[in-house]
């Protein structure tokens, strides 16, 4: 285990929730000094207006479904979330240790008056919402973020899945990117490909990835410290995804065997 830097080197921003605490679990033990900025998760009516007026509310009221849905395999999921941390020698388990500045949003200016005070070397955004402009402003520092599925053919939300659905499975899979105003548009500073399990499923991707991509993400968090990021090449088509509505996902279920 590295040394604490003299100086409040991490911060997380994220939602919360059992993927985030993976990857800060494995921050903290090289950073011990790393501290969390949590918000409050957007709610489910924020989201179905927001999706909805983008892209119709018969698609957003069917991803929804599909996310209420895939609940169904919660034990499943929770059986295979417990074996992928074991095969990984990870943990979900909270670090009380671990110092938590709760706001309502990453975008308020309770934030940014956080930043202001805290002022890292480093943030490292997992599962939350699109940083707004003045929040980008408000950071004194380098934004990178653990974005399960491979930019930019899938950014947005379930790149794993997507990529299973168009027979790309050589690209299931994480990338590490710098954080600009755009859904994961950031330059790549690290992809990791990665082979989904017999019993993962739409509810497990993003563990799975998460669980792999550790030691990715604390190389770019070094990289950040040391000022020296590179950026990497992307190749593909851009493509911003978004949850399948429940008809999608029950076809690629039945006739592919993609859950």
């Amino acid at each position: 285990m590295s040394q604490a830097l003299p100086f409040p080197s991490v911060i997380v921003m994220t939602a919360g929730g059992a993927n985030p605490q993976v990857m800060i679990n494995a921050l903290k033990t090289h950073w011990p000094d790393l501290h969390i900025i949590e918000e409050q998760p957007e709610s489910k009516k924020a989201v179905l207006q927001r999706r909805a007026k983008r892209l119709g509310w018969l698609t957003a009221v069917g991803q929804l479904a599909t996310m209420i849905a895939s609940r169904f395999g919660k034990n499943v999921a929770a059986r295979r979330t417990k074996n992928i941390l074991a095969t990984y020698g990870q943990s979900a388990a909270v670090d009380p240790s671990i110092p938590i500045h709760h706001v309502e949003s990453l975008n308020g200016s309770e934030c940014h008056a956080l930043i202001a005070k805290l002022r890292p070397k480093v943030f490292f955004t997992i599962s939350c919402r699109l940083l707004s402009k003045d929040t980008l402003a408000a950071c004194p520092c380098q934004i990178i973020n653990f974005h399960a599925g491979i930019n930019p053919t899938y950014r947005g939300q379930m790149g794993g899945y997507w990529a299973l659905v168009e027979n790309d499975a050589e690209n299931f899979g994480a990338t590490i990117h710098l954080v600009d105003a755009g859904t994961d548009t950031g330059g790549t500073l690290y992809e990791k490909r990665i082979t989904p399990g017999k019993g993962d499923f739409i509810a497990t991707y993003p563990m799975l990835m998460t669980a792999a991509s550790t030691d990715m993400a604390i190389n770019a968090v070094r990289d950040v410290l040391a000022g020296s990021i590179a950026v990497r090449k992307q190749s593909g088509r851009s493509v911003l995804r978004f949850p399948p509505p429940i008809w999608t996902w029950l076809w690629n279920g039945l006739t592919k065997g993609i859950w």
